[in-house]
């Protein structure tokens, strides 16, 4: 079986993904694919996890989470998604890091599902923006407990890659930047299914019409009526450019409201983060998605 796990990372997301595999969820269980809603595993995931920690794992545990996690019989693909998996919002910075413990987590997922083949799926976005969209879901701090003593340009999603690849090298992974999910939705839905690239989907544009004004969906939707055999890089160049014409602004606009935090430092944060994506798609087993 294959175990596909999508971890967030925090705010990219705000649950989209699972909402569009579970509104797919019919068709793929044709296909062998099982979307368990998410309230059957997050917490059985998180308490298991955390009862390894102290004890070994019983000999029977995927069997026992399985049963639990399926309504049906076991697939050949399972999709799971959880921004949580790694920690909650206000540990995703500690020892000067993202996500200190994502890849113990991960590999005592690898012991549970041992016999299975399993898959990492996580979106990342500019530090720029991601810390203070963390910091904002992480009540009762400062930013400066938040931070944890952590400088911001010195904090790198290729280093908790690298960290994950090292310490789980049989995982799969696949990376995307949040700021290219509006033009890649549909072929994240897809390679999470594992189905092929011209395969229709439920929602393929659902992250789309959520930034984009209803007069500029009606019209993208006719464009792609009048031309259906654009393959998907024509399709990412029309929404391009409906996106520059019909884009909402406050949706795609992020406030960055910080003490301390200048233009020149989200300048600085977002060129350091362009060179830090790059190392990414030099990391040897990585598949980075990128329009």
């Amino acid at each position: 079986m294959q175990v596909v796990l999508h971890a967030g990372a925090h705010n990219t997301d705000d649950d989209r993904l699972i909402k569009c595999l579970l509104r797919n969820r019919d068709d793929f269980r044709k296909r062998g694919i099982s979307v368990p809603g998410p309230s059957r595993y997050r917490r059985l995931l998180r308490d298991t996890i955390n009862a390894m920690s102290t004890g070994n794992l019983a000999p029977d545990a995927r069997m026992v989470l399985l049963d639990a996690i399926l309504e049906e019989d076991y697939p050949e693909r399972l999709l799971l998604s959880n921004e949580n998996f790694f920690s909650v919002p206000k540990l995703a910075v500690s020892k000067r890091v993202f996500y200190p413990r994502a890849e113990l987590k991960l590999a005592q997922l690898c012991r549970i599902f041992e016999r299975d083949e399993v898959e990492l799926f996580l979106a990342i976005r500019n530090p720029a923006s991601f810390l203070p969209a963390v910091y904002a879901n992480s009540p009762d701090m400062s930013f400066e407990d938040f931070m944890a003593g952590a400088d911001p340009r010195d904090l790198r999603w290729s280093e908790l890659v690298r960290r994950i690849r090292e310490h789980v090298p049989g995982l799969q992974i696949t990376v995307w930047c949040n700021e290219d999910t509006p033009l890649i939705w549909a072929q994240i839905i897809r390679e999470m299914a594992a189905l092929e690239h011209n395969q229709k989907i439920v929602g393929g544009f659902d992250l789309l019409s959520d930034i984009m004004t209803k007069v500029g969906m009606k019209r993208f939707r006719e464009y792609l009526k009048k031309y259906p055999n654009m393959n998907e890089i024509q399709k990412r160049r029309v929404i391009a450019a409906f996106l520059d014409k019909f884009a909402i602004e406050e949706e795609i606009e992020e406030e960055l409201d910080l003490p301390g935090w200048t233009e020149d430092l989200v300048n600085e944060l977002s060129d350091i983060y362009d060179d830090d994506v790059f190392e990414i798609g030099r990391i040897q087993g990585v598949n980075l998605m990128a329009p």
